[in-house]
């Protein structure tokens, strides 16, 4: 992590601290070096900053095209080093995004990643897509799932003199097993499920949504 960035994490948990009852637990399950995709459940915009804010490693996200096209965003997302998904892309492009997740993961650094696609406005985890476990499975590279808890509170202005309780939940790293070949799509979903099923296992069972029936 460089000077920047550690200067621009402090001044955001400062400012977190004075706004969000917020708590990270599970801090000794990050592995201090080598390849790592964290997967997440995602409520609010603030929930990369409350990753990044938890973590002693720096988070490279995962983000979609259209908070790239917002020019005040834009240079914040290039110098926090986001990278662009394009959820309606083509092929060519989907593989683009692929690989260069993947020369990120080989030279060592840390992947955010969302699975769900997209924010869920209720707070409950939605389906997840396929995207971190084809990453995954292609690298090997271990996956750290988090859960986010209480974001969802986080509407309006009052929250600014209300203090949500924010819990920002880190789990066991785990590896997905391996497969020979081009996955089928019965195989990506097993893994996509096994994927999203560890990120619910650290959520209470009000937010476990789509998934919550595999965590009883």
């Amino acid at each position: 992590m460089t000077l920047p960035q550690r200067i621009i994490l402090t001044v955001l948990k400062t400012l977190c601290r004075i706004f969000l009852s917020w708590e990270a637990r599970g801090g000794k399950n990050v592995p201090p070096t080598g390849p790592l995709i964290v997967v997440a459940n995602h409520v609010h915009l603030l929930d990369p900053i409350l990753l990044a804010l938890s973590f002693s490693r720096w988070i490279s996200f995962m983000a979609k095209e259209e908070l790239f096209r917002n020019p005040f965003l834009r240079p914040i997302l290039r110098w926090a080093q986001v990278f662009v998904v394009r959820r309606q892309g083509t092929t060519a492009e989907k593989r683009q995004a692929i690989e260069q997740a993947q020369d990120m993961l080989n030279g060592g650094l840390v992947l955010g990643m969302f699975p769900e696609g997209k924010r869920s406005r209720e707070g409950r985890l939605l389906p997840g897509k396929t995207g971190s476990a084809v990453i995954a499975s292609q690298t090997g590279v271990l996956l750290l799932p988090v859960g986010i808890i209480g974001t969802d509170k986080i509407r309006g202005i009052s929250w600014l003199w209300r203090h949500p309780h924010i819990i920002v939940n880190i789990g066991q790293p785990f590896r997905l097993p391996s497969f020979d070949g081009r996955l089928s799509k019965a195989q990506l979903d097993l893994l996509t499920t096994q994927v999203m099923s560890e990120i619910a296992a650290l959520l209470p069972p009000e937010y476990q949504g789509a998934y919550s029936e595999r965590t009883d």
